[in-house]
C-alpha cells in the first residue's frame, strides 16, 4: 500500500493585530496518511516545522460534527468549509480553515489506499 499526501491551500484564523493583513491569505498545508506507518492515523503540517498526528475517524467525523480529542480540534463551517484548531505542548494555538471538499477528497484517497487492520 502506498502513502498518501496531498497538498490543500488553507486560512489561518487568528485574532492578533499583526496578522490582520495575513489572515485573508491561504497558506499551503500537507495532509499526509501512511497505512504502513499507522492506518488509523493522519498527519496535517502547517508552514514551519508544525505537524499534528491524529486519529482519521477524528477528521472524519469534524466534517459532520464537532469533535475533539487532544490537542486537536475539528468542526464543520458553514456547508463548505472546516476548521482545525491545533493546540502545541508551548501553549500556542493554531485555528486554520479549509475548504470540505480538499478534506472529502484526501480522506476518499486514504480509504482507496489503507492497509487491511489487523484483527
Amino acid at each position: 500500500m502506498s502513502a498518501v499526501e496531498q497538498y490543500a491551500r488553507a486560512h489561518i484564523v487568528t485574532d492578533t493585530a499583526d496578522s490582520a493583513e495575513d489572515e485573508h491569505q491561504a497558506v499551503p498545508v500537507a495532509l499526509r496518511y501512511d497505512p504502513e506507518d499507522d492506518p488509523r492515523q493522519v498527519h496535517v503540517t502547517l508552514p514551519g516545522p508544525h505537524e499534528w498526528a491524529f486519529a482519521r475517524e477524528l477528521l472524519e467525523q469534524g466534517l459532520r460534527v464537532p469533535v475533539s480529542s487532544g490537542d486537536v480540534s475539528v468542526w464543520p463551517c458553514g456547508r463548505v468549509q472546516a476548521v482545525m484548531e491545533f493546540h502545541s505542548g508551548q501553549g500556542g494555538v493554531a485555528v486554520v480553515q479549509f475548504d470540505s471538499k480538499a478534506l472529502i477528497h484526501f480522506l476518499r484517497r486514504t480509504y482507496t489506499a489503507a492497509a487491511p487492520v489487523a484483527r
